[in-house]
């Protein structure tokens, strides 16, 4: 079977990853779970020579020495998927990750527009989306640049390993740079990005106290930055950035995110009940007074009950969302408790409200 064919299936079948390895059929993800889409085996050949025809010489060369790479790949005019390529008990193997050329609007992702576009109108700040791979933060973050790029006059500079979703200028300009080739590093490009005079930047990931720092240092010189982490709620998302650094800086990290974090999204992609698909729950926090001075004082543990209570300022939690969605017939009460942080006090609510 010829790579275009896994491609055509994955489409067919509305496959979000498939997944191809030596010695095992093509599995594809769809609705958040692995299936079998194709029941022959692969082999160490066919992988070898889907590598040959979709990856560059340059990615080979990072295969080999790195033991792994990632880049795209465009499937006619239509299709364009992030490939990651990687070893695994000394086989070649792949994940190929469908990327919807479409950018959907803030209605369509079903996420709260007033509030993602009051993130938007900030001139200065870190806002960060944050959730587990496959939740959705690069679609989200996509939609965020398009409104900015439809409704203001900002120059947009993206740093991304690889990019994902292309932009056509409208109002804005945006400038869009590959790690690995149009800049060898997020270092480099962070090291760089003044002399370029963003407006508005987009880092891929934050994985370190060097990209976190640039983060932070182009945040206060006037730059509202984007970027994502793998955690799974505000707090936690705070906690990883001041423990990116060592302890006798926290203080001062601290005091930069209490007027810099303009906003957490975390997102977690479930399966609907109303019709077939996903719907994302999230939580949002926001810098308002209370927030602000919390992340000050370097009292973390006391956010949650913040969110819970600050609806005024467009905050809402886990649990909340999670209530809202079954209440409006989206998702089954089951499929709540299971994406719950504490299944017992989501349970509890629940009963209150009669929905088990």
């Amino acid at each position: 079977m010829e790579f275009k064919d896994m491609l055509e299936l994955m489409i067919e079948k509305g496959a979000t990853d498939i997944f191809l390895r030596v010695g095992s059929p093509l599995r594809g993800r769809i609705n958040t779970e692995v299936e079998t889409i194709r029941e022959e085996r692969l082999t160490f050949d066919e992988i070898k020579n889907i590598i040959e025809t979709v990856a560059r010489d340059r990615d080979r060369e990072r295969l080999e020495k790195s033991r792994g790479c990632e880049f795209t790949y465009w499937y006619r005019e239509y299709w364009r998927f992030r490939i990651g390529l990687f070893y695994q008990r000394s086989t070649p193997a792949m994940v190929v990750r469908k990327i919807d050329l479409r950018i959907p609007s803030f209605t369509e992702l079903n996420l709260p527009s007033e509030v993602l576009e009051q993130f938007c109108k900030e001139r200065r700040g870190l806002i960060l989306l944050t959730g587990i791979t496959g939740s959705g933060k690069s679609t989200t973050i996509a939609s965020m640049i398009q409104f900015i790029n439809n409704k203001y006059g900002r120059h947009v500079l993206t740093v991304e390993e690889p990019i994902e979703f292309t932009f056509q200028d409208d109002l804005s300009v945006i400038n869009q740079r590959e790690i690995g080739t149009d800049v060898e590093s997020y270092q480099d490009a962070l090291r760089q990005f003044a002399l370029h005079s963003p407006d508005v930047m987009y880092i891929g990931n934050i994985l370190d106290a060097e990209t976190c720092h640039a983060a932070l240092t182009a945040a206060e010189t006037g730059v509202l930055v984007f970027s994502t982490l793998h955690t799974v709620n505000a707090t936690s998302t705070i906690e990883r950035i001041v423990n990116f650094f060592h302890p006798h800086q926290h203080n001062f990290v601290m005091n930069q995110l209490s007027f810099l974090l303009k906003g957490v999204l975390s997102q977690r992609l479930i399966p609907r009940d109303d019709h077939p698909g996903l719907i994302p729950a999230y939580e949002i926090m926001t810098l308002s007074p209370s927030i602000s001075r919390l992340i000050k004082e370097n009292k973390i543990w006391e956010i949650p009950k913040y969110i819970t209570s600050g609806e005024h300022y467009g905050m809402v939690t886990f649990h909340q969302c999670l209530l809202s969605l079954v209440e409006q017939g989206k998702i089954t009460p089951e499929v709540a408790l299971q994406y719950a942080d504490s299944r017992e006090e989501l349970e509890l609510q629940l009963r209150n409200k009669d929905l088990i």
